[in-house]
């Protein structure tokens, strides 16, 4: 364990040392050497440039010797990377593992993949489906993706390693003492559809348009019903959720999580 506490805290500072040139960060979260962030830009020339994109790094207790796992936590549409997980398909991540990759070097594989996807060995299979049939379609959702996702991220500072911003607005309404917020609660008290139960969320029809934008921005379904339950218009719900660049529950950070209230302020300051 110290061994690779050693190693890797060395990966981190090199990775800090050649950030202004390299646009690649690795920082700790916490004091956890187990638990780290990577950073990156997206590679130019391609749908997903002009974006950042934030991957979760666990570190293995066997690293080197053990392979990194990896994971977006920035929303991507790729035909490796899973729209609902953030999981991804990449051969050095499991059987092509090295000992001789480090942090950056894997990050850096993770950036190339991004352009030269491999749809024939796909993460998500509807992606794969799109880029193959359809290339001015997947360009221009994985381009809008990065537009909402991923355009103007936090630069994290190499002067403070464990303090890695997520990855989402600065315009994000918060919550306050009084007001909007306990206008929120009473509206979901006053609503007496407001949590429907799991089969009527799956019984529950939308419009086609409304499905379409569902899975072009990668939404969470359920959400976007429960909201119309409240008496909000789904385009609404929609519209507010891609400003407050919502993290569906897969993502297991509960800094990078709007909680229901917050969006339930959003939709009543919009309406």
């Amino acid at each position: 364990m110290a061994s690779r506490n050693k190693r890797v805290m060395k990966e981190i500072q090199d990775c800090q040392r050649e950030s202004a040139s390299s646009q690649i960060n690795i920082q700790m979260i916490g004091e956890d050497l187990s638990k780290l962030r990577g950073q990156f830009p997206g590679p130019p020339n391609s749908p997903y440039e002009g974006g950042t994109f934030e991957v979760a790094i666990e570190v293995p207790v066997r690293y080197p010797f053990e392979p990194l796992k990896m994971k977006f936590i920035t929303k991507v549409y790729h035909p490796n990377v899973s729209s609902q997980s953030g999981a991804i398909c990449l051969d050095i991540l499991k059987d092509a593992w090295s000992p001789v990759l480090t942090l950056k070097t894997t990050l850096v594989s993770l950036q190339s993949l991004l352009c030269s996807p491999e749809p024939n060995d796909p993460q998500d299979a509807e992606v794969a489906k799109v880029y193959l049939s359809d290339r001015a379609a997947y360009d221009r959702t994985a381009r809008q993706w990065t537009q909402i996702y991923a355009a103007g991220a936090p630069k994290p500072s190499s002067s403070s390693p464990s303090n890695l911003q997520p990855t989402t607005s600065s315009s994000t309404p918060h919550s306050t003492a009084g007001g909007v917020s306990e206008a929120s609660s009473a509206a979901v008290q006053a609503s007496p559809r407001a949590k429907p139960d799991a089969s009527e969320v799956k019984t529950r029809t939308l419009s086609g348009e409304v499905e379409e934008q569902i899975l072009t921005f990668g939404l969470d379904r359920a959400m976007v019903i429960r909201f119309q339950s409240m008496g909000f218009s789904p385009d609404l719900v929609i519209k507010v959720l891609i400003d407050l660049k919502y993290q569906p529950p897969y993502i297991n950070d509960d800094n990078l999580k709007i909680p229901d209230d917050e969006v339930l302020e959003a939709l009543l300051l919009t309406q």
